[in-house]
């Protein structure tokens, strides 16, 4: 059956003789989006790269979405002020929603710092398939990694609306999980793990 969508009588959206259940039980796990959310250098990319590998050889099957990398294509029109970031989250989390639908575990690294946005996208997904990660690492700490130097950027000034710095980042009032980031990876990555077998998203 065709519904039509709210505000355009002439988009309609076509169900498809496949459904998400179909994927799910030829795929033999269900697709979700786990959603980490911190600081830059927290280690939101480090930790979702190295769950994708153990998830990889358990034989799920994963995509992982990157910031800075949807920023080469997707979200390349896009800057960082507040409308920027929130549209750049909006297609972030549709992208997403579509790849649940295909039955994929979607790891989502970007710093998010609103709490709007991050519901926005949970929203869009049904419920218990959004899973947001709170990769809790102290600014100090970040600061030291600076993997792409941009704190020291911004503490000089040459980058504006520097999450931490001069733009806020609201923490997660209640996800589903929070890592200490200063945590070893693979201790962090069986903490995830434990978490999708406990909602059942993967088998044991």
């Amino acid at each position: 059956m065709s519904e039509v969508l709210a505000g355009n009588e002439n988009i309609v959206w076509h169900s498809h003789p496949v459904t998400r259940e179909d994927r799910e039980q030829q795929n033999q796990h269900k697709g979700a989006v786990l959603w980490f959310t911190g600081l830059s250098g927290s280690g939101k990319s480090t930790i979702a790269g190295a769950l994708e590998k153990a998830l990889h050889q358990l034989g799920i099957r994963t995509y992982l979405l990157d910031g800075d990398n949807v920023r080469h294509g997707l979200c390349k029109d896009l800057g960082f002020s507040d409308e920027d970031r929130k549209e750049n989250i909006r297609r972030v989390g549709e992208v997403a929603s579509l790849m649940t639908d295909a039955g994929l575990i979607v790891l989502s690294a970007f710093i998010s710092p609103h709490r709007e946005e991050r519901n926005m996208v949970r929203r869009l997904l049904p419920e218990g398939r959004f899973i947001e990660v709170f990769v809790n690492t102290p600014l100090a700490v970040c600061e030291l990694r600076d993997p792409k130097g941009l704190y020291r950027k911004a503490r000089a000034g040459e980058i504006r609306h520097f999450t931490g710095i001069d733009s806020e980042y609201e923490t997660p009032e209640e996800p589903e999980i929070t890592l200490n980031g200063e945590q070893l990876v693979t201790h962090l990555v069986q903490q995830l793990l434990d978490v999708l077998r406990r909602e059942v998203i993967i088998k044991n």
